[in-house]
């Protein structure tokens, strides 16, 4: 099943399935199948053409994926003009929610990169 752009896992739950989609978690999945009375544990591959027409619309209705990605994107970029403490933050590719930096956010900051002279070691054979 084909939604938003995104291939759903045919062997998974419709309830975990959903969670592909970008803008889509398992509190609004959950939401969704229990107002369209669709079972959590169907499987993907086992859902009748008209639920799969169900799903697209109430998806639909959400900001999800692509307008979901320029939404985000366009906030940062607003936060980042207005000149505040996250905006430069962000511009720094630092963490931005109040993390330490001393030690840990690798993921943030890149690989550890240390202080030294860089030449090769010379190890004894």
């Amino acid at each position: 099943m084909r939604l938003e752009g995104v291939n759903l896992p045919k062997g998974k739950r419709i309830e975990v399935a959903l969670t592909y989609v970008l803008g889509v978690g398992r509190s609004t999945s959950k939401k969704i199948l229990n107002e369209l009375k669709i079972d959590l544990d169907t499987k993907v591959e086992d859902l009748k053409e008209a639920d799969q027409d169900r799903i697209r619309e109430a998806v639909g209705k959400l900001t999800t994926e692509g307008d979901l990605r320029r939404s985000v994107s366009a906030d940062v970029k607003r936060i980042q003009e207005i000149g505040t403490y996250r905006g430069f933050r962000h511009r720094r590719r630092l963490p931005v929610r109040g993390q330490r930096t001393k030690t840990n956010a690798r993921t943030k900051r890149g690989s550890k990169k240390t202080a030294g002279s860089g030449k090769l070691k010379i190890t004894k054979k």
